[in-house]
């Protein structure tokens, strides 16, 4: 049977939205997105009445929450074998190499993060964000490399989503960017939506969009590119990628923002660094991922045109 939750407003929430209430309930173990996916699916009532998300409350409402039943497994796990940078009871922090994607997905139906994760974790993965995506809180696109964070347990799963919606986690990436920047330094501010005639790109818009910062310093400027590290505020789809293809330096390889380059699959870019508060000890931690061979070789490349 579904599992169903019953909740009553309190005076003090008067004039939030539902949603962003919800949310922040700790008995009710979602992420934002799998709390969208359930209104969605007319599943949470406001004084018996079906709610959307920008419902402001008035404080005393009656909500309730209609949770699915839990969905069976279906993927298969594959022996693909996993750079692990950090592991104990709740979570891991992985190293994904480039060319890897997360979660399984039309064309990528085998050989994803997720199929290794099941092979080498089994059943200890967070279900919170449904049967494709076991333990995963957040993403990486496929032609980036670096780290990222798996949750073992929903309650570590919501710990960690929470700390990302409050914008509290460290990260940091590495890039190459063409052109020459004027200034060494600098932060993009410029809200982010989905493309209005391509549903599968983001573009910087006013337009159902959210807010997006991006922070950049050039680490080495060569003839026609920079070598940049960059540092998240918002963690927005493609957020980087978006971002320095506004302001005219889209990220080397690039084919969906700027263009390819010859030998490199996909975009120059490398989450390098990712700092949290742990779940359950509640200690800062943070890791370190080197620079990637393919990333190094670029570098290299640069390097000796420069000098030509």
């Amino acid at each position: 049977m579904p599992e169903v939750l019953h909740f009553t407003v309190p005076p003090e929430a008067n004039g939030e939205r539902l949603d962003k209430w919800l949310i922040m309930q700790k008995t009710l173990e979602l992420t934002r997105s799998g709390l969208q996916r359930i209104m969605e699916q007319d599943s949470v009532l406001c004084n018996s009445r079906i709610a959307s998300k920008n419902v402001r409350l008035h404080g005393g409402e009656q909500v309730t929450v209609t949770l699915p039943e839990p969905e069976q497994l279906e993927l298969q796990s594959e022996p693909i074998p996993l750079d692990i940078v950090y592991e104990d009871a709740d979570l891991l922090v992985v190293n994904k190499p480039k060319g890897m994607v997360v979660h399984p997905a039309p064309g990528h139906t085998t050989g994803t993060l997720v199929h290794a994760l099941l092979y080498y974790c089994g059943d200890q993965l967070s279900g919170i964000n449904g049967v494709i995506r076991p333990g995963i809180v957040h993403r990486i696109d496929r032609y980036t490399s670096g780290l990222l964070i798996v949750a073992k347990n929903d309650t570590a799963h919501q710990s960690l989503a929470k700390q990302i919606a409050a914008h509290s986690f460290t990260r940091e990436y590495r890039a190459v960017a063409l052109g020459r920047f004027r200034e060494p330094t600098g932060t993009i501010d410029a809200s982010i939506g989905r493309h209005s005639v391509d549903r599968k790109k983001m573009c910087v818009t006013q337009k159902n969009a959210k807010s997006a910062i991006t922070h950049y310093a050039v680490l080495q400027q060569y003839d026609k590119a920079a070598y940049l590290r960059l540092q998240l505020e918002t963690g927005r789809t493609h957020q980087i990628r978006v971002h320095l293809a506004y302001i005219g330096h889209p990220v080397l390889g690039d084919d969906v923002y700027g263009k390819a380059y010859p030998g490199l699959d996909g975009q120059c870019l490398h989450a390098a660094k990712i700092g949290f508060v742990h779940p359950v000890t509640r200690k800062y931690l943070e890791f370190e991922s080197p620079l990637p061979d393919y990333f190094k070789q670029i570098l290299m490349k640069l390097s000796r045109s420069q000098r030509m």
